[in-house]
This record gives C-alpha cells, structure tokens and sequence, in this order.
C-alpha cells in the first residue's frame, strides 16, 4: 500500500460559544475553522483527523503540514508509522512544521491502519476496556455560583467527577474550590486545574487548601518547564500533582519530571499523536504513575482520545471540556456520555467516526493540496 495524495480541507466552524480556560487560550467563541485531513493510498483506504480547535483555528498549522509533511509522506507505505515519524519529528525540531501538525498526520495514519485491519484503532493498540468514566471539566466562570451550579448539575447528571479551571487568583480560587466542595458534598470526585496560574507560594496554599477539602488532583499549578518548584510542591503535598499537559519537546520532556520526582501523574494530549500519547503513558505505567489524557480540542480528535484511553489500564477517566459545544464540529454522531457517566468505545474499524461529508462541503474555505 503507497500513500497517493494528502489534502486539507479547510471549513469554517459557526456560532462557538464564547469561553476561556484561561490565560494559554484567552477568551474565544463566534467563528473559526478547522481542516479535515485525508490521506489517500491506492489501496481505496483513506485516513483522517482533523486540524485546529476553538481558540486555534487550523491555517494556524495548515501550510507546513501541506509544504513540509506532505512530500515526506508521499509514496510511502502508510503502515511505516514509526519511520514516517521519526523524519516528520525531525521537521518538527527544526522548526519547519509543529507538533500539531505532526500529530494530525499520525492520527490520519492510525485511521488507514485501523481500516487495513478491520479493527478499530483501540483494538489494533490492544484493547484494555470497552467504557470509561468522564468527567467534566469547566470554562473560567466570571461568579463562584456559576461554578456551583455547574457542579451540581454534573452530579445530578451522574457525570463521574467534575474539574474546575479557576479564575487563577490563588485566593478567589479556594473560594471557589470550598464552595463547589459544599455544594456537592463530601462523596463526589472534584479536581483542580488551575492552568500554569500560580507561583510557588501560591500553589502551595492552594494545594494544601484543596488538599483538606478531599480533592481528587491538583494539575497544572505551576509554570509548564518549572521542574524545581514542581519538585518542591510534589514534596509539601499528599494530593498528587500532575504536570507535562503540555510537554514541550514531546516524548523527551516528560524525563526531567520524573527524575526530579516533580509529578505524580503524567499527563498528555493526542494533539500531539496517538503514537506519541501511547508511548509516554507506557512510560508512565512502567513507574507505576497514572497518566491522564487531556481533551482533543476537536470532535475527531476527542474520538482518537478516546481509542487511547480504552487502550491504557493507568487512565481513570475522559476529559469532556464544558461548554460542549465549543469543542464539537464535523462529525454526524458526536460522542455521548450514558446516564451513568460513561463513553464507549467506538467498533467501527479505524476511528469509527461518521464524518459529516456535507457540513463539510457546505462550510468549504479551501483545499491545500
């Protein structure tokens, strides 16, 4: 099997809800774009994933997945994923394409994979369950009602535990962490995102605040590389930490953390790949740490989130990001979250995920070929 084209099909995504998660995505919402992906082979077999999110709108990586990835990719056996790999990372080193990208192509080619197989992308990783627990996890509300309210309602809709991005000032968010704790109760699994938000001082206050309060993680306190304060924090507090969301350098970055002992779980994104999330969570599982895949920021995405997630036995849950519909464009079907806070695997081989053709054709921008 050789890969005869690859196309990016850029359509606009309307009427998205305005939202932050803080200061690394500012407020977004109204109108953007996303692109859907196709790699062609001459077997009939196409894959796909898709480009962009919300607040990152996909010509933002567009042109060098089309000018550099693409002529890496054409003529080649598109099974050869670890060698196609190796030299689009080295593009991406270079600074001549970006990880996003990269990891856009290499979710398109466990789609091709998948299909070859017969098998959905879940069970061609080795299947490790068939449902999983979701959580939900919010916006920055302006008021600590808003968070109260939200909370409460993902209880009441028996969602399996509910995540707070604060408004990051260290004072205001242990107020909001306190009062979504009473409103609750003391029985529901809470979590604490405060999104890279504190100095170290501050983190440790929080974190020793939420910490009493019977909170389940406390992510992302601190600046992305600060590996010493990390380590220090880890140190002060019984409530595991979990930093690398974000984990510049891929694969590699997540060493320094566990030398340091600077973390207690790892975490990750398929922004970044299937490929890339499946081998640092095996990391991961080798030091007995839980690792916790982060939200796809796209509703194909989410779906190759979730075949990894299915695959691994160290991740607890799935990440929905609230509002819902900031994150969910281009697909006929959208995953679904059961009356028991539950997702399921999805069968169909590949990715399994009905594409929605005539949205798609209707919203065209562009074709980059």
């Amino acid at each position: 099997m050789k890969i005869t084209d690859v196309t990016l099909t850029l359509f606009a995504w309307d009427d998205i809800p305005r939202a932050s998660y803080g200061k690394h995505t500012g407020v977004f919402g109204g109108s953007g774009s996303l692109g859907l992906l196709t790699i062609s082979t001459d077997e009939g077999i196409e894959g796909h994933s898709f480009l962009g999110s919300a607040y990152q709108p996909a010509e933002s990586d567009a042109g060098s997945l089309i000018k550099v990835l693409k002529p890496i990719l054409m003529g080649q056996d598109p099974l050869d994923r670890e060698r196609l790999g190796a030299a689009m990372h080295k593009r991406n080193q270079t600074l001549h394409t970006t990880s996003r990208a990269v990891g856009c192509v290499d979710i398109a080619l466990w789609d091709i994979a998948g299909k070859a197989a017969g098998l959905p992308v879940y069970q061609l990783l080795g299947a490790f369950r068939h449902k999983a627990p979701a959580y939900a996890a919010s916006p920055v509300f302006d008021t600590v009602q808003e968070y109260v309210d939200e909370a409460v309602s993902c209880k009441e809709n028996h969602w399996g535990a509910y995540k707070i991005h604060p408004p990051m000032l260290w004072k205001t968010d242990i107020e909001v962490c306190s009062a979504v704790r009473r409103a609750v109760g003391d029985d529901y699994t809470l979590m604490l995102d405060s999104m890279y938000g504190y100095n170290y001082m501050e983190a440790l206050r929080v974190g020793r605040a939420i910490e009493e309060m019977g909170y389940y993680w406390y992510e992302d306190p601190l600046a992305i590389q600060d590996v010493y304060n990390y380590a220090k924090l880890t140190e002060k507090l019984d409530i595991p930490v979990m930093a690398t969301e974000q984990a510049p350098g891929g694969l590699d970055a997540y060493a320094p953390f566990i030398m340091a002992r600077a973390t207690d779980y790892l975490r990750g994104n398929v922004r970044g790949g299937i490929t890339t999330l499946v081998r640092s969570a095996h990391v991961a599982e080798a030091f007995r740490m839980n690792y916790e895949v982060h939200h796809g920021g796209n509703s194909l995405l989410n779906v190759a989130s979730l075949h990894v997630v299915m695959a691994l036995r160290n991740c607890e849950y799935f990440e929905v990001l609230l509002p819902r519909t900031a994150h969910t464009w281009g697909l006929q079907v959208d995953i679904e979250i059961d009356r028991d806070g539950f997702v399921h695997a999805l069968r169909e081989p590949g990715l399994g995920a009905k594409i929605d053709v005539d949205l798609i054709r209707r919203k065209k921008i562009a074709v980059l070929a």
